[in-house]
């Protein structure tokens, strides 16, 4: 007969915290108790009682545990009560959107019950929320949250005048539309060269993805030429990338669009992060596993399209497209 899990009660909680006040072990602890050391080791690093001002006061208290927990559950029972609002969180994580875009569009537009993304969190990474397999649906499909960490770019010469460093601040804090960061998405080492560019307004966020068969400079450049000249200078002012051997070729595309070109420092992917994020996103539909050279350009604009319809919380919710339209848009009317 398969085992149902319990929560630990109260009871089980005055018994964890006379033995730990006994110098017990965890593992003795668990075996006591009949539970897995695990939930025991979860239970005593969530409900613990810390005190910042008084820490010989810090330490695990059973009735605090036991309100701590019945609180975290309290929030997240919203998800078991409302099945409305389950659905709807279930609905939008298979879809793609992460738990903070599902809970700042629910403020957005007022409903008369939301949940935080914590919450959200919390509902996925439940039992309830396992069953439903909610966290491959997540950005980064992981079965565990953790910290990202950046993936190391090697450097190269480029003239010093384009360093990231006499780019305009007025870039680095998003206040003027119309500036890029590009990289490209790499795959497996055995289905050659090909790649897709990824291509990011740092204002808007708005997402541009294209297939290359190489990473030669030339080629990878005509891609970015192709897909930006239809836009106004306005929206094409500037391209910031890093300083792999793909984007040597500044030049050729500063005298295709007249885009001012501009590279981060040697090794320093987060100096484009806007970018590097995009590519996270991206892994749901190009896994590194994925033969790049099977993807057809509707593929790449099904992605776009996702991603460009996803409330943004920097954005207050809005999502990439809706601003970049509200940008062209606001340029088109001074022109006028």
């Amino acid at each position: 007969m398969e085992r149902t899990y319990a929560h630990i009660d109260l009871d089980e909680r005055r018994k964890i915290a006379r033995w730990r006040a006994a110098n017990l072990s965890v593992d003795i602890i668990a075996e006591k108790l009949g539970r897995h050391r695990s939930t025991v080791f979860r239970e005593l690093k969530r409900n613990r009682f810390v005190d910042d001002q008084i820490t010989d006061l810090t330490g695990y208290y059973c009735t605090v545990a036991d309100q701590k927990a019945r609180e975290r559950r309290s929030k997240r029972r919203k998800l078991i009560r409302f099945d409305h609002l389950r659905q709807s969180v279930i609905k939008h994580i298979s879809d793609g959107w992460s738990p903070q875009q599902i809970a700042g569009r629910m403020q957005l537009e007022r409903h008369p019950i939301s949940v935080s993304h914590e919450t959200i969190y919390q509902f996925v990474y439940s039992d309830d929320g396992r069953k439903e397999g909610l966290w491959k649906y997540l950005p980064e499909r992981r079965a565990r949250r953790r910290p990202r960490h950046a993936r190391r770019r090697h450097g190269r010469r480029f003239p010093p005048e384009l360093s990231i460093l006499h780019r305009p601040d007025m870039i680095a804090r998003r206040k003027q539309f119309g500036h890029w960061e590009c990289d490209l998405i790499q795959f497996r080492k055995k289905f050659g060269k090909a790649n897709v560019t990824s291509l990011v307004e740092r204002v808007s966020r708005f997402t541009v993805l294209l297939r290359n068969n190489d990473r030669q400079s030339r080629a990878v450049m005509d891609g970015v030429i192709r897909v930006l000249q239809p836009l106004p200078q306005m929206a094409r002012r500037s391209i910031t990338f890093d300083r792999g051997p793909e984007f040597t070729e500044w030049a050729y595309l500063q005298a295709g669009i007249g885009s001012q070109a501009w590279f981060c420092d040697p090794q320093s992917p987060w100096q484009k992060g806007t970018v590097e994020n995009t590519n996270r996103r991206t892994r749901r539909w190009l896994p590194r596993d994925l033969d790049p050279l099977t993807l057809s350009d509707r593929d790449l604009v099904f992605i776009c399209h996702r991603l460009n319809n996803m409330p943004r919380k920097c954005l207050g919710y809005k999502t990439p497209a809706e601003v970049f339209r509200q940008k062209l848009v606001a340029n088109k009317h001074r022109c006028e």
